[in-house]
């Protein structure tokens, strides 16, 4: 029978990537936590029209991306493509906003996007995010920025933040129309996807990579032109609380995202070491998403980041604590070696029961092989061996044994 593979786009992490992840995923819990975010398990399939209607029909999400299928009640669902739409879903239908105050909430999860595979982009990739709802303050949009760069200093990526402002909605719809106007009058020099977001999406063609298009747009309408007066004052109050936390910034305006329903504030962190999708985390403002997914007028903003690129950044991952490996000298010792690996394990001691037959260099061997620190040979006298130096000492009992090890583990 010929070997099945996995899916195009779809990957195991294992090995050294696992060690990644969970170094990726335990850091962004550890600052979620400290800023007090709230976690959030999303369901992976929802209905396809949450996506539409947030996301956005006209968005390459949407029209290109989304895994949609029937399920067997004749629904029309999708696995999720990011995670921001379910978050307000959940918000509104879980009613959070009849707690009172605001809610900070943070999710970790695959998502799936049909697209094409490259570095750090997979067709089953996993995000780490967050949301804030109920904040209409700049100093929200500061303080979730300074929380994502804690993230990525922590995990020690370098990274430069790009920023911009989409103004509000009205402020928005104004400056659409005039771009639409010129974007037309150029539209035989773009490129095939930039001619079809002219009437779909016209802000993506800003951000299009294609040289001709970035020349045409050079000389675009600029945003700011056509923000309101409260919408600037938002925008000056952010870059004033970024730079009183030394956070170094670079305003963008061709910075739009490629999402429907952002307003106002939108930033993104990125690198130069993994090609030209060199985004690693993003975010913005949303002040108008929860109301029209059915609840209450609702300011809202938050970010997500891709763990597989975050992975690829990663360079120096913490010191794994050592191990301890039981050997039991003979078969007559098993029971004994059990209930060692059992003692040394409630000691928070990360230990490995030697499972393998076979001859004493054989499990030497095996041992070494798994990067063991200590060895300790169950016997009627038990040995504790120190692979690094070959020192080895014999106890009286397997407790006195025990205490040897943890006091060695704990001054590692």
């Amino acid at each position: 029978m010929s070997e099945i593979r996995k899916v195009r786009g779809f990957q195991d992490i294992y090995g050294e990537n696992a060690k990644k992840y969970r170094f990726v995923s335990d850091t962004a819990r550890k600052i979620f936590k400290k800023y007090n975010f709230q976690e959030i398990i999303l369901p992976y399939v929802e209905d396809v029209s949450l996506f539409i209607r947030s996301v956005g029909e006209a968005t390459d999400i949407v029209q290109k991306e989304m895994y949609v299928f029937e399920d067997k009640g004749g629904r029309k669902v999708a696995l999720r493509p990011e995670g921001t739409a379910s978050a307000v879903r959940a918000y509104i239908e879980e009613r959070l906003y009849a707690k009172g105050g605001y809610h900070k909430l943070f999710y970790e999860g695959a998502m799936f996007r049909y697209e094409r595979p490259q570095a750090g982009r997979y067709r089953q990739f996993h995000q780490i995010g967050a949301e804030i709802f109920g904040v209409d303050t700049p100093l929200a949009d500061a303080e979730l920025i300074k929380m994502v760069k804690d993230i990525l200093d922590e995990l020690g990526i370098q990274v430069r933040l790009e920023i911009n402002t989409l103004g509000d909605f009205e402020s928005r719809k104004k400056y659409i129309e005039v771009l639409k106007e010129y974007l037309k009058k150029h539209e035989e020099e773009l490129c095939e996807d930039c001619k079809s977001r002219i009437e779909r999406n016209p802000l993506r063609v800003l951000d299009c990579k294609v040289e001709t298009c970035k020349q045409i747009t050079k000389k675009a309408p600029s945003l700011i032109d056509f923000l309101s007066e409260e919408s600037l004052q938002r925008y000056e109050k952010l870059k004033e609380y970024l730079k009183s936390m030394n956070i170094e910034f670079i305003e963008n305006p061709r910075l739009v995202r490629g999402l429907d329903y952002y307003t106002d504030t939108v930033f993104e962190f990125i690198t130069d070491k993994i090609g030209a999708q060199g985004t690693v985390a993003a975010g913005g403002r949303y002040d108008t998403l929860v109301q029209q997914l059915g609840g209450p007028p609702t300011p809202a903003l938050g970010f997500a980041a891709g763990i597989e690129r975050l992975m690829l950044l990663v360079e120096n991952l913490p010191e794994e604590e050592p191990l301890t490996t039981v050997i039991p000298i003979t078969s007559d010792f098993n029971i004994q070696a059990i209930e060692t690996a059992d003692k040394l394990r409630k000691k928070e001691i990360k230990t490995e029961l030697l499972l393998k037959e076979g001859s004493m260099k054989s499990k030497m061997k095996l041992a070494n092989k798994l990067g063991s620190k200590y060895v300790v040979f169950v016997s009627e006298k038990p040995e504790l061996k120190d692979m690094e130096t070959g020192e080895q000492e014999v106890f009286e009992n397997i407790e006195d044994l025990i205490d040897v090890v943890t006091k060695k583990v704990k001054e590692v």
